[in-house]
């Protein structure tokens, strides 16, 4: 062929792989879309080189896989390939790659390496970087050519101008979707908020949104049909100031680009027809350059519910007021007859009139003193003297002071013989008692009977008083114990909220908790109390000459050692004296990061744990540091959630305390978890692998095994923790206390050792589990002939 035509043979094909360049740059252009970003590289490279497969790994600092597209490749072959038993560990690789790689084959080169590919990759290879910025953000390769010939270096050249131009689209569409997420993000956290929030445009004066607080406030002022749109025409608004604005004669548009600052100015929305709502409003404008104000941003408060507590309030003290007048009436009635009367009365009719006048000054010191104590409940100054004592007796005295009085229902006492002690303030519990006696008295026919019952629970004993009453509604179960709350069955007087409001208030002074369980209307009521039991000193233990005792004590009579984790100093102190006072060692910190150097210096026998810590929380704590699991830990919390505390014991805990605590409390749950965990741990083992904790031994088959340090510390975080997953960063920190996400190809290797020693496969694992991008597991014995 003449050099003319070579020339121009070779400039047609330039041009024409130039013009398939520009237009598979124009199509990685024209979306937003992560996914529609990468597939069009992939199938754009693929139809610039004639490749069959492609494919892109979109890899984070870790060497996390993050997205994963591929071209040619069957849902089933994607499947197989993203899920590779070394993915993490060719992702890896391919992520330290920063030149353009051609290979003749891939699976040879991977093989080299130690790492096995999938059938389907077993091609030649061409493999460009793609970066960003200068930083490399993923990894493009092409997989087989068409023509079944190798990729050549045109191939790459055409290939890396191309991935040079789609890098900064990818990073553009990655952009977008974190916008759109965080966006995304902010509405929701915005329709959620429990305050009101509504935004104007200032130019046209139209409602731009209303989140759905502020669409609940302003809601009972619609009617049927109507926008909140519609709304905003009728609306009469009155300010703090005593102004008052017709929306319908002022403009939005005028009132809001003369908007100013607003900050907590209660503002009362009423509409023609009386209906109204009192909010509290904040708004803040929104300027322009020019100076020009664009929207304006108001959020609102419902003042409804503050105003319902004013209510009650006034209410509660109306009440207090009739319920002091009645005795005082006829102290002052019998006090007048007999003043002016003294010569003609009979003595007989004088002691009467005493009588009334005694009872009725007993009647007004009580309701002074239930008064007294609910100030004292809700200033937190209420105070009780627990010591030992005799519950039969307690609920004794209860029932004769309730029987005392003018009440006509029966009461059964229904007590196991063989209750231990309590610590209580004996005068308090008979309080409780009687308000609980008097409160199903006050709902229950005269011929009922009211059943006092006790369980021992573990550390504690249940007190019930059970009515056959009217029953409470389920939906007012958890609003009977504020000190304004009425039961909702029409009592008179003070009725249930103040006396259930001090039972509360004196039984969580005690340590206990205290509800209600009703199953309905004209069913009854359960009011159920706990009190602690008092640890019971058996013959044998040993006692310090001050008086403490000694608990439970590790072999040669130390005294235990105890870790408390907590940020509150208060909460410290008052823990640290707990312990010194029943004769154990306290080790203190609020420092959650000095956790794991204790523990392994110090060897605590038992870890109290408080569940929120600075820049963490107690439970994942005790996930990163392996150590914790070696020994009891305790969580203390002022949240009781169920779901809390099943996830707490769930990873591990021994116990989990809900504050406040007693002292009582806290000591019987020490020693139970002490008690627990006082013999050696037992071998772990699961088919022919057994582990031997206190020997620091490995048999397989029968056969010690050899293992490193290293490798020995690694099994034995896995099985402590069986069939959960430890991730990487967890291993790095719990076996090479390394604190930074260190190299993982350190972690794959002694692991890859260690599989080799127990003789298991990494493709099919009878022991350690690989958990994609993730970590290892350990399987529980019982899935030993049942692997994942």
């Amino acid at each position: 062929m003449p050099n003319a035509d070579r020339l121009k043979e070779s400039n047609r094909k330039l041009e024409e792989q130039l013009t398939k360049l520009s237009e598979a740059s124009l199509r990685i252009s024209e979306s937003l879309d992560v996914n529609t970003v990468l597939q069009e590289v992939v199938s754009g490279a693929c139809a610039l080189t004639g490749a069959r497969m492609g494919g892109i790994t979109m890899i984070d600092e870790s060497g996390q896989l993050l997205d994963f597209v591929a071209h040619g490749l069957s849902a089933r072959e994607h499947r197989e390939v993203q899920n590779l038993p070394d993915g993490p560990e060719i992702w890896e690789y391919l992520k330290g790659v920063t030149q353009p790689l051609r290979l003749k084959n891939m699976s040879a080169h991977f093989k080299a390496l130690g790492l096995a590919i999938h059938p389907v990759m077993d091609h030649g290879l061409l493999g460009v970087p793609i970066r960003h910025q200068g930083t490399q953000v993923g990894f493009f390769y092409l997989l087989d050519k068409e023509s079944g010939q190798q990729f050549t270096a045109e191939d790459e050249r055409i290939i890396s101008m191309f991935i040079s131009q789609a890098g900064a689209a990818i990073a553009n569409a990655k952009k977008h979707r974190d916008e759109q997420q965080a966006r995304a993000d902010l509405e929701a956290l915005i329709d959620t908020s429990p305050v009101g929030v509504a935004v104007f445009d200032a130019r046209t004066g139209k409602a731009v949104s209303f989140n759905q607080e502020s669409r609940r406030i302003v809601g009972d002022l619609q009617t049927p049909g109507m926008s909140i749109v519609d709304l905003l025409d009728e609306i009469n608004v009155k300010r703090a100031d005593g102004r008052e604005i017709e929306l319908e004669e002022y403009t939005l548009v005028r009132l809001l680009r003369e908007a100013t600052t607003v900050r907590a100015e209660e503002i009362v929305l009423e509409v023609p027809d009386g209906r109204k709502v009192t909010t509290l409003i904040n708004a803040t404008p929104i300027v322009s350059e020019q100076g020009e104000v664009q929207s304006v941003v108001v959020t609102m408060q419902d003042m409804t519910p503050l105003e319902d507590v004013e209510r009650q309030r006034a209410e509660f003290l109306s009440t207090v007021s009739h319920e002091m007048r009645a005795p005082l009436a006829s102290i002052k009635g019998c006090a007048a007859t007999a003043l002016g009367n003294a010569s003609v009365l009979q003595t007989a009719v004088s002691q009467q009139f005493f009588r009334i006048i005694d009872a009725q000054v007993d009647n007004l010191s009580e309701l002074i003193g239930n008064l007294m104590d609910a100030a004292q409940i809700e200033t937190g100054s209420l105070s009780v003297s627990p010591e030992p004592a005799n519950l039969a007796v307690i609920v004794d005295q209860a029932r004769s002071a309730f029987l005392s009085g003018e009440h006509r229902q029966t009461v059964q006492i229904d007590l196991p013989p063989d209750l231990p002690r309590v610590r209580a303030d004996q005068q308090r519990v008979v309080q409780v008692l009687c308000n609980l006696l008097s409160n199903a008295a006050r709902h229950s026919p005269d011929s009922s009977t009211i059943t006092v019952k006790a369980e021992l629970k573990d550390y504690q004993v249940e007190v019930s008083v059970v009515d056959e009453g009217r029953g409470i509604p389920a939906d007012r179960l958890p609003h009977l114990f504020r000190k304004y709350a009425r039961s909702g069955r029409d009592e008179a007087g003070l009725g249930s909220g103040l006396g259930l409001s001090i039972c509360k208030g004196l039984v969580e002074a005690h340590g206990g908790r205290i509800w209600a369980e009703s199953e309905g209307m004209g069913l009854g009521t359960r009011f159920i109390f706990t009190v602690p039991v008092v640890e019971e000193v058996p013959a044998s233990a040993a006692v310090a000459p001050d008086g403490r005792l000694a608990g439970v004590s590790p072999p040669g009579g130390q005294q235990p050692s105890i870790l408390v984790v907590d940020d509150d100093p208060q909460a410290l102190g008052y823990i640290r004296g707990i312990l010194v006072n029943a004769g154990y060692s306290p080790i203190l910190t609020g420092e959650p990061e000095q956790v794991e150097n204790l523990v392994n210096d110090r060897q605590p026998d038992l870890v109290l744990l408080d569940l929120l810590l600075p820049g963490t929380d107690g439970i994942e704590l005790m996930q990163n540091v392996t150590a914790l699991s070696e020994r009891p830990v305790i969580f203390l919390s002022a949240y009781g959630r169920d779901e809390t505390i099943a996830k707490a014991l769930e990873i591990g805990a021994a116990d989990y305390v809900v504050k406040p605590f007693s002292p009582t409390e806290l000591i019987a749950r020490i020693q139970a978890a002490l008690r627990k965990n006082a013999g050696p741990p037992a071998p772990f083992q699961v088919d022919d692998l057994v582990i031997d904790y206190d020997e620091r031994r490995v048999v397989l088959e029968g056969r010690p095994l050899t293992l490193t340090a290293t490798e020995y510390d690694l099994i034995r975080v896995l099985s402590t923790h069986a069939g959960k997953v430890v991730s990487y960063d967890q291993l790095l920190r719990n076996v090479w206390q390394s604190r930074n996400s260190g190299d993982l190809r350190v972690v794959r290797s002694i692991v890859k050792n260690l599989r080799r020693k127990l003789g298991d496969e990494a493709g099919n694992p009878r022991y350690i589990f690989t958990e994609s991008r993730v970590g290892y597991r350990m399987a529980k014995p019982a899935q030993a002939k049942n692997k994942d």
